[in-house]
């Protein structure tokens, strides 16, 4: 009897072992993703958005930031690589010098998905983002209104990476519409003080200018601490992405009149989706847009109302 009750205790202490070390062991797919940075609210509402999507999917993600440098983001990748991950998520510093390490991922048949930022090169299954073409237009479309098409402006403008490509084509298509001109398109590389220092100089060069198109709201924001400065209340600006600081510059009845707002939620939630969908053996779309809006005072005053 001692020796039966012995050889059971083994098997049952065998099979909660089994258990356990399978437990551990189903993780589900390891996913690298390297973002454009952690200090922008786009990307925090997009990586708490990923994770939502990964854990509801038995996804693990390892998640890293690049804080806008390329070194970093390519150092990333080729950890990521060597680390062996299922697929690779990037959200490109810049879009043409990316494209090495995407390729570096294409030798070692790990797949590669872009999100906000599209790459100029390399195998990339799918890219998730907002359809900036459209945001562009939109926040040109609104430029045209409030400054009753025509009149001089400027773009403070972030030229290196294809989502700001999109906004400022699809920007230059809706005012190429009026009689408005653009009479200056200086980088303000999406940073607040780069873009005071940008909109300083343009304030200079030509002062009779009366609208700004900010291509995000950290430009939109050193936009208004140039404006604020110079004491110049007759320029109007239109920026890009909604966030919450923009949004109670836009309510203050600031220079800020209105943003095109991406999504970034709905960004982080459908990249992992079709990165899920895709290691499943799922075919997914090359592209994958996500919608676009535009905020101005009276909708924000109507969205508190709500």
């Amino acid at each position: 009897m001692k020796k039966i009750a012995a050889v059971l205790a083994a098997v049952a202490v065998a099979a909660t072992l089994s258990s356990c070390a399978k437990r551990a062991t189903s993780t589900g797919p390891v996913v690298g993703v390297t973002l454009l940075t952690k200090a922008h609210p786009f990307y925090q509402q997009m990586e708490k958005a990923m994770k939502e999507e990964a854990a509801a999917r038995n996804m693990t993600l390892r998640i890293q930031s690049a804080e806008t440098q390329l070194g970093t983001q390519n150092s990333q990748v080729d950890g990521f690589i060597t680390q062996k991950v299922a697929a690779i998520v990037i959200c490109p510093v810049d879009s043409a010098s990316i494209v090495g390490a995407i390729r570096r991922a294409n030798d070692a048949k790990i797949p590669v998905f872009t999100a906000d930022i599209a790459a100029k090169g390399g195998d990339v299954v799918c890219h998730i983002a907002s359809d900036n073409v459209a945001g562009g237009r939109l926040a040109g479309e609104h430029m045209v209104k409030l400054l009753k098409g025509k009149g001089e402006i400027v773009v403070i403008d972030y030229p290196t990476v294809t989502s700001v490509q999109d906004r400022t084509k699809g920007f230059m298509e809706a005012v190429g519409k009026s009689q408005i001109k653009v009479v200056g398109r200086p980088n303000g590389d999406a940073d607040r003080a780069k873009s005071m220092a940008a909109m300083d100089n343009m304030l200079q060069a030509h002062p009779g200018i009366k609208g700004v198109f900010a291509i995000n709201d950290n430009t939109a924001l050193g936009v208004l601490a140039s404006l604020s400065h110079a004491k110049r209340t007759d320029i109007v600006v239109v920026g890009y992405d909604g966030d919450p600081e923009a949004r109670e510059a836009i309510l203050a009845g600031s220079p800020l009149k209105a943003d095109a707002v991406q999504y970034p939620r709905e960004i982080g939630k459908t990249t992992i989706e079709m990165v899920s969908r895709h290691l499943s053996g799922e075919k997914v779309p090359a592209n994958k847009p996500v919608e676009v809006g535009i905020i101005d005072k009276e909708s924000l005053e109507a969205e508190k109302k709500q």
